[in-house]
C-alpha cells in the first residue's frame, strides 16, 4: 500500500507552496508549520517532507529552527531538503532533528561529494532529490538545469547503496493537475531495489489510489491537503489502512 507523505515547504518560517518551483506564485497558509507537522501526525503519518525553499535559493539552511521546533512535537520521520550543500550543512541538519536528508544539487554538480555523503551516513538516511522540469534535472532550488536524468544519477549512486529517491516533476508542482504517472512507474520497473517516491500534481485521492494501484510505494502531497481537496478525515483513514 502507497505510503502518503505529506509535505511542508518552509519561507520566512512560513508554511508556503509554490507552482511551478515559481518563487513569484509564492502562497502563504496561516498555521505554524509544527501545529501542522503535528496534525499530520496525529492523522496518522509516518514521514513528512519539508522543503527548505529560501536554504535551496541560497544554498545553505535558512529554517532549521523550525525544524527544531517540529521534532520537538513530533516522533516521526522527518526528511529534509534545501541548502544541503556541504558536510557541515548535512550534520547540522540531522543534529536539528531530520530523519533524512534529501539531497539534489551536490548529487548532480559533485557526485563525487554525494557519494562520500552514502559512505558515511548510508542510503538508509541520504535520499536523492531529483528534480525535473521537461526531462532535465533543475538544480539550486529550480533556478538552473543540467544535462542529465534522473537514470544518470540513479546508474551512478545505486551501487553505492542509494535506496531512495524523491523526484518531483516541477512542471506539475502545486498544479492539482494530477502525477507525471508514467515516469513514476517506468521508474520503478527499471530500478524495483530503489524507493522512489512520487511529487507534484497530486490533486485528489483518486489520484493516490491509481498510484497505488500501479505498484508506487510513496507519494508526496502538498497542496491538495492546504487546499483541502485530500481532507485529514481521507488521510487519517489511508493510515489506517496501512
Amino acid at each position: 500500500m502507497i505510503q502518503i507523505v505529506p509535505a511542508i515547504d518552509l519561507i520566512d518560517g512560513k508554511c508556503v507552496r509554490l507552482s511551478k518551483g515559481e518563487f513569484s506564485t509564492k502562497k502563504e497558509y496561516d498555521a505554524d508549520p509544527a501545529d501542522v507537522a503535528a496534525r499530520f501526525a496525529e492523522c496518522g503519518a509516518r514521514r513528512i517532507h519539508l522543503v527548505d525553499l529560501e536554504g535551496a535559493k541560497q544554498a545553505a539552511p535558512a529554517n532549521l529552527a523550525v525544524l527544531e521546533r517540529i521534532r520537538s512535537r513530533v516522533d516521526i520521520d522527518l526528511e529534509w531538503g534545501g541548502g544541503i550543500a556541504t558536510l557541515a550543512d548535512l550534520a547540522t541538519v540531522f543534529d536539528a532533528g531530520a530523519t533524512y536528508a534529501v539531497v539534489g544539487t551536490v548529487a548532480a554538480l559533485k557526485p563525487e561529494l554525494f557519494l562520500d555523503w552514502l559512505d558515511r551516513y548510508t542510503g538508509e538516511r541520504i535520499v536523492l532529490g531529483a528534480d525535473i522540469r521537461n526531462g532535465r534535472l533543475a538544480v539550486r532550488g529550480w533556478l538552473s538545469e543540467v544535462p542529465l536524468q534522473v537514470s544518470d544519477l540513479v546508474d551512478q549512486f545505486q551501487p553505492a547503496g542509494l535506496s531512495q529517491v524523491v523526484c518531483t516533476d516541477i512542471t506539475r508542482d502545486g498544479m492539482l493537475q494530477g502525477p507525471a504517472t508514467r515516469l513514476y512507474v517506468d521508474l520503478q520497473k527499471r530500478y524495483p531495489d530503489v524507493t522512489f517516491s512520487v511529487s507534484g500534481g497530486i490533486a485528489s485521492m483518486d489520484d493516490i489510489r491509481a498510484l497505488d494501484a500501479l505498484g508506487l510505494r510513496r507519494v508526496v502531497v502538498g497542496k491538495a491537503l492546504y487546499e483541502g481537496r485530500i481532507t485529514m478525515d481521507e488521510l487519517a483513514a489511508w493510515s489506517q489502512r496501512g
